[in-house]
């Protein structure tokens, strides 16, 4: 049975959680195990109809950098040598993860989604935030508009560790901007513009292949999933993107071995 409150309370991590360096869909494992949500089609569908409601805050917050990106609106370069971010930065970006996501999705479908993963998954990618956050070199590029295309390249390959759930996507390639010569803040944009056409892309080959799990019976449990998402997401893109882009990733590292710890516990003692 999957219920409205389920729904909510998913729907919520993820807003919560997407675009901060803690791994949503690791957090969504873990409150679906407490929840003692069915580990089913639908609930993987729905996982990822509500990364798409996310991913719409995105849209909304970056919509003129996204449209300038197409030719379709004028943008002021942030660059002091008039260089603008571009299409192509993106495409760049999101290959090596598109490629090896596509080839291997199943495999991590069916192996990687799980509670022990997840655990391994924040403790790794933790590691991997503390020692981005050692660099001690200036950053090369300090606004995302002087990113250059082995950069964004650079970051696309981080990009990959976080096939492995718990990792973070975002976490991944803001530490990989950071190691790449990129300023956290810059990294951060990039990150969260990445990460469009790379959800949309992802969720396209899950529906492909599972849109029957998308029946009128659990259009509910989807719709509210869906809504509640992208109203949290919105408002945590808003809330949270000064803090992201200035916040040091030690203390995510830390938040996330608390969370592998607490939970670590709790699979024990169960």
């Amino acid at each position: 049975m999957h219920t409205i409150f389920e729904a909510i309370i998913i729907g919520i991590v993820e807003g919560l959680t997407e675009f901060l360096p803690v791994s949503s869909t690791g957090h969504m494992i873990l409150a679906q195990s407490l929840l003692n949500t069915q580990n089913d089609e639908v609930t993987k569908t729905f996982d990822f109809v509500i990364q798409l409601g996310a991913i719409l805050a995105v849209v909304i917050i970056y919509w003129k950098r996204i449209l300038s990106l197409f030719g379709l609106a004028k943008r002021q370069s942030e660059s002091r040598t008039g260089k603008k971010l571009n299409l192509l930065h993106i495409l760049i970006g999101i290959l090596p993860a598109g490629i090896i996501g596509v080839l291997f999705n199943d495999i991590v479908d069916e192996k990687l989604f799980n509670s022990t993963t997840v655990l391994i998954g924040l403790v790794l990618g933790g590691i991997l935030l503390i020692i981005a956050e050692q660099k001690k070199e200036k950053p090369q590029v300090e606004v995302l508009d002087d990113l250059t295309y082995k950069q964004a390249f650079y970051i696309g390959l981080w990009q990959l560790v976080s096939i492995w759930p718990g990792f973070s996507r975002s976490g991944s390639t803001i530490a990989g901007g950071m190691l790449s010569g990129v300023s956290r803040a810059a990294s951060a944009d990039f990150t969260f513009i990445m990460a469009i056409p790379i959800m949309i892309g992802a969720s396209a080959v899950y529906f492909l292949k599972n849109y029957e799990a998308i029946t009128s019976e659990h259009l509910a449990f989807f719709a509210v999933g869906f809504i509640v998402a992208f109203i949290v997401a919105l408002l945590a893109v808003v809330s949270f993107i000064k803090f992201v882009q200035n916040m040091k990733l030690t203390y995510f590292a830390y938040y996330r071995f608390a969370v592998a710890i607490v939970f670590a516990l709790y699979m024990f003692f169960k």
